[in-house]
């Protein structure tokens, strides 16, 4: 494939995902993955945890981030050089983030009138059940592999991402941490970090 097909695919997808995400970072991460590990097939699962565990700890919104990184390893996996990857680090990331900005361009207009209407506060209710449906969804996906190619699923652990007891004690005390003491995220992914480092 050459590179301005593969820009233009990149630019439609993220264009596409942004247009259709709500709820922020979290939210976005499930799109992204069905989008290009199991429809595009671009990268493999394990690689896209990776860009979403550094899209974590680097500054910036986590969903552009992901998809910054996302940009870069589709264009080397490709086969395409350091310049290319930056090149589609940035028309993945203006395609994620167009939508956005056009939406609330135009919103920004008219929220002043309508934000205390019934409709619109009806509007909103219904879509916190699905934005909070895609962020289990994205946190499945870093979790079980699901393949729907026969009659029935087949669901099986992701080994990359929990290779052994140790990663599974570091997610249920993560896990733990975060619901029972409302652990501040920076601490917890600082904590996993430095666990990694000494246990792997």
């Amino acid at each position: 494939m050459d590179v301005s097909s593969l820009l233009l695919q990149l630019f439609t997808t993220f264009f596409i995902i942004g247009l259709f995400t709500f709820g922020g970072g979290y939210a976005i991460m499930s799109l992204i993955q069905s989008q290009v590990v199991f429809s595009k097939e671009w990268i493999s699962e394990s690689t896209f945890t990776n860009i979403v565990a550094i899209s974590q700890v680097t500054p910036g919104p986590v969903g552009l981030n992901c998809s910054t990184y996302v940009g870069y390893e589709v264009m080397q996996s490709a086969g395409f050089n350091h310049l290319f990857g930056i090149l589609g680090s940035f028309t993945a990331s203006m395609a994620v983030i167009l939508p956005s900005f056009l939406v609330v361009l135009i919103l920004a207009r008219i929220y002043s009138k309508f934000h205390e209407t019934s409709i619109f506060q009806g509007v909103m209710n219904s879509i916190k059940p699905a934005v909070a449906g895609m962020i289990g969804a994205a946190s499945l996906g870093l979790i079980l592999r699901i393949s729907l190619q026969g009659a029935v699923p087949e669901i099986s652990l992701l080994r990359d991402n929990f290779p052994d007891w140790k990663s599974w004690i570091i997610f249920a005390g993560a896990f733990a941490a975060s619901v029972c003491e409302k652990a501040s995220p920076f601490i917890l992914l600082g904590a996993a970090g430095i666990l990694g480092l000494l246990l792997y």
